[in-house]
């Protein structure tokens, strides 16, 4: 009887607001929380300059990093995620190297290398040029582009190879050349795939801008730390740049959702109203797309309506000629490149990467101090630990969330979404922030190791992302089965525990791995807290002998790298155990 009434709508609202009233009677009146807001120092000039010019100013060059790297990540994403596809050996192990060493390594690592290690191989002229150049920022703009670019590259190869082989190999055999059927065929009907997923990567790579803080650029985390450095406004500096990361997050997911909403094929008579809001946003650019189409088409005229130039006659009769040599050039290039590389590592001074290695992998453990987490235990071993147990955790609370988030149930499903949806639209540095500098210290009045801190803020972090699996997984699964399962008599835990959650977790696995490996590479961030992970073991060995980034911090991309690239194998492995064999275009 009280779970019919419970199914009612106005009790479900009246249990939600009964519940938003316990947490604001517990704060207000139980826990005494005390804290003396103060917004004004926003609006006011302080001793130390006007606060709320300087997170505008911190707004105005994140969006701009967002916007340049943005554009170069899309550039490299295309370019690479075509040359994945190609069927010259070379470009493809050159594209499959830039994928697998960039997705496999930190950004904060690889934002640690572009601006400490990287000048160091110039001369000290160019060097003092380039740090007059606004050396941070172009770092921070640069390196994020090219770290996106190597996931967009996946999601572009990806897209094209799920539209089916046919369609191609029906292109040549029409007489199509190879930049007609890319142009025609191939992106049109990939790009519907694609931009889901290219959504999700132009959202985290502005939410990945927030690691410029730790390279000196004045973005809006660096500006938010500024602020409560400097009038000790916690909550305040917190709050706003929060407010501001949740507006950026939806609006670009409102685009984007305006994009797909464009993107979909429907029937004339079933237009939805955001459907014709999405035309007439893109009514510039299918206007020029026809304009295009026109050109296009007067240049493809036959000869007896246009001449060809004798240029261009001379340019298609050597075309293989000119092909063969490019290929000749790019192989030249390359060898090069290895080339340097290899000269670079025989320069390298391997003492000090040896002498320097047991730091690295274990950090002072077992000599460390009682100030020290676990005996000195850090580095590399910190790194795992703190993986494990952070993505063990967010596991169970995924678990429970995303079954909340596929509930009917308002007063169950508003509060995991209301979970999920903040803690996806806002960094993870600003996690660990959050929950080191405020909830555990202000809220809970709970004195923690960093260490702790940083592994309690990333089983929260990714507890949401793991819940959105787990939403996927489920959603998956048959409706049948669910009222089968009904009609026998289950109830909804049994249906869950003994026919659902078995089948879905199957699916999810692959992606859970990709989340220990996201976890693993993130531990990176509890370096802005001084967490003795790899990351810190690293950047307080480099200053403390000053002259070998370059040795540093390769070594320790190379562990990540290692590291990563095997657990990334291993999904790929599920992938292929668990889902249909795909077969490979090549273009």
């Amino acid at each position: 009887m009280f779970k019919r009434y419970f199914e009612k709508v106005w009790v479900q609202n009246l249990t939600l607001l009964a519940l938003v009233g316990l947490v604001v009677y517990y704060f207000a009146f139980i826990f005494e929380f005390k804290y003396d807001f103060d917004w004004a120092v926003f609006v006011t000039e302080g001793q130390y300059g006007h606060m709320g010019h300087l997170m505008v100013n911190g707004i105005n060059t994140t969006l701009t990093i967002t916007f340049y790297s943005a554009a170069i990540a899309l550039f490299m994403g295309t370019v690479f995620g075509l040359a994945r596809l190609s069927g010259f050996k070379p470009v493809y192990w050159f594209a499959t190297s830039y994928v697998e060493l960039f997705r496999n390594t930190p950004l904060l690592i690889q934002l640690f290398f572009w601006n400490f290690a990287l000048p160091y191989a110039f001369p000290e002229e160019i060097r003092f040029k380039l740090f007059e150049m606004d050396f941070e920022f172009w770092c921070a703009t640069i390196g994020c582009g090219i770290f996106t670019g190597a996931f967009m590259a996946e999601i572009i190869r990806a897209g094209i190879q799920s539209i089916p082989k046919g369609l191609l190999e029906a292109s040549y055999s029409s007489g199509l050349t190879f930049s007609q059927t890319l142009r025609k065929i191939i992106l049109p009907l990939a790009f519907r795939e694609i931009i889901p997923p290219l959504g999700s990567e132009f959202l985290n790579n502005m939410k990945n801008t927030s690691l410029a803080m730790t390279i000196g650029v004045t973005e809006l985390c660096w500006s938010m730390t500024e602020v409560y450095s400097l009038t000790y406004r916690t909550f305040e500096a917190f709050s706003v740049a929060t407010l501001v990361y949740l507006g950026l997050s939806l609006t670009i997911a409102g685009i984007l959702y305006i994009v797909n909403e464009r993107l979909k094929i429907m029937p004339r008579d079933q237009v939805t109203p955001l459907r014709r809001l999405a035309d007439i946003l893109f009514w510039p650019f299918d206007a020029l797309g026809r304009r295009m189409e026109v050109i296009f088409w007067y240049f493809r005229k036959s000869p007896e309506q246009k001449t060809i130039s004798p240029l261009r006659r001379l340019l298609k009769a050597s075309a293989r000629k000119l092909v063969l040599a490019a290929k000749g050039l790019f192989v030249a290039a390359l060898a090069y490149l290895l080339y340097m590389v290899a000269l670079a590592l025989v320069h390298f001074n391997w003492e000090i990467i040896w002498a320097n290695l047991k730091t690295l992998l274990i950090w002072r453990f077992p000599n460390g101090d009682e100030t020290e987490f676990f005996m000195g235990l850090g580095g590399l071993a910190g790194s795992v630990l703190m993986a494990v147990i952070s993505i063990t955790g967010s596991f169970f609370i995924g678990l429970f969330v995303g079954m909340g988030r596929t509930a009917q149930n308002r007063a169950i499903r508003i509060p995991c979404t209301l979970y999920i949806e903040l803690i996806r639209g806002v960094p993870l540095i600003l996690v660990i922030l959050w929950f080191y500098q405020a909830i555990l210290e202000f809220v809970f009045k709970v004195d923690v190791h960093a260490f702790w801190a940083a592994t309690i803020a990333m089983t929260f972090f990714f507890g949401a992302y793991i819940a959105e699996t787990v939403r996927g997984g489920i959603e998956n699964i048959p409706p049948g089965q669910v009222e089968a399962a009904k009609a026998s008599g289950l109830t909804y835990f049994q249906t869950m525990r003994k026919i659902i959650l078995p089948q879905a977790l199957k699916q999810m696995l692959p992606a859970l791995v990709g989340m220990f490996i996201a976890a693993f590479k993130d531990t990176s961030l509890a370096y802005i807290i001084g967490v003795m992970e790899l990351t810190r073991a690293a950047y307080a060995i480099n200053n403390r002998i000053m002259i070998y980034p370059f040795e540093i911090y390769t070594t320790v991309a190379v562990l990540y790298f290692v590291c990563c690239y095997f657990m990334s194998l291993y999904a790929k492995r599920l992938e292929r155990k668990l889902s249909p064999e795909t077969v490979r275009i090549e273009m």
